[in-house]
């Protein structure tokens, strides 16, 4: 067993013994791989990111299983003993407050904080910003928008950044996580490079979603988004706010109103009853459905094709 093997075997052993009960629970989680690094991800595109950047060096667990909204993510005991237990934390400070809260208590030296990486924007980019949205857009990231991963380049740019803190953990492997991190790169690039042709010419430009989690794709692809809610899906739109809406489809002749695959699509199917309109999936991609099919990139190809048949794209 190597020296960085055994460090990190006795190291697993400590926090083993002072998280007590916690611990226990997750044997199966963080610290069962003495030869990978061990990485907890707070939600799916994180969990993409690194799994794509590690490689075979890593082991990933995600805390926000497949199918679930991961937003007011409560974690047990077990999931905090992973935080605590893990070599690196990649989160979103902002986005889900157990996670911010397991890691400043358990894992704030060892935690990469994605919304470091760019300045995040205002709640309001690419989009309108309504009565009630400010506060539900403070209680998550300060009044920013924490969904940045819906800009590929962005993403490009968090994978570089984790790279680096990945070679930090694990030198003698730095050159193959910064490889990966190019590669994954390249293909992000390839995908915006597709959404900036896909999306080009269309007859509308503006979008009626469930909530406004596409301020990132709106801003990149100059597109105008209009939200039912704010940054939180689990807000009920006020009767002014859906006549709003309703009013703004009309004017611009949305043929289809977004909902997303882990928040229910009556509102949406409300909206668009009322204006004549269809209802699409506009995946925010906060995690994947419940049945595991797909991943990232095929996921942000799907959103590609769906908007460009309901902005009547060339």
């Amino acid at each position: 067993m190597t020296v960085r093997s055994v460090s990190r075997a006795l190291t697993a052993a400590a926090v083993v013994l002072a998280l007590g009960g916690a611990a226990a629970c997750s044997t199966d989680g963080a610290g069962a791989d003495p030869d990978r690094v061990d990485v907890v991800a707070a939600f799916y595109p994180l969990q993409f990111v690194a799994e794509r950047v590690g490689g075979d060096a890593v082991r990933v667990t995600n805390l926000a299983k497949p199918g679930a909204e991961p937003h007011d993510l409560e974690l047990n005991p077990g999931q905090v003993g992973q935080v605590s237990e893990a070599e690196v934390v990649v989160y979103l400070k902002g986005f889900q407050p157990a996670v911010d809260e397991a890691v400043d208590q358990n894992a704030a030296k060892r935690a990469f904080d994605v919304a470091t990486v760019q300045p995040l924007l205002t709640g309001a980019a690419g989009g309108h910003e309504h009565e009630g949205e400010a506060g539900h857009a403070e209680q998550e990231s300060g009044g920013r928008d924490p969904h940045l991963w819906l800009d590929p380049t962005r993403l490009a740019t968090v994978a570089d950044r984790l790279a680096q803190r990945l070679g930090q953990v694990d030198p003698d492997r730095a050159a193959d996580y910064t490889a990966r991190a190019t590669a994954l790169g390249g293909e992000l690039k390839k995908l915006d490079t597709d959404y900036t042709a896909g999306l080009k010419t269309c007859q509308r430009r503006e979008i009626v979603v469930s909530h406004t989690a596409f301020g990132y794709l709106a801003e990149r692809y100059r597109l105008e988004q209009v939200g039912l809610t704010g940054l939180t899906p689990d807000t009920e739109p006020s009767p002014q706010r859906l006549a709003e809406v309703a009013r703004e489809a009309r004017e611009h002749g949305a043929t289809t109103i977004f909902f997303e695959t882990l928040v229910s699509p009556k509102v949406a199917e409300t909206i668009a009853a009322e204006v004549g309109a269809k209802t699409a999936v506009l995946d925010p991609l906060e995690g994947l459905s419940g049945d595991g099919g797909g991943d990232y990139l095929s996921v942000m190809r799907t959103n590609l094709a769906t908007l460009r048949t309901a902005l009547g794209c060339s």
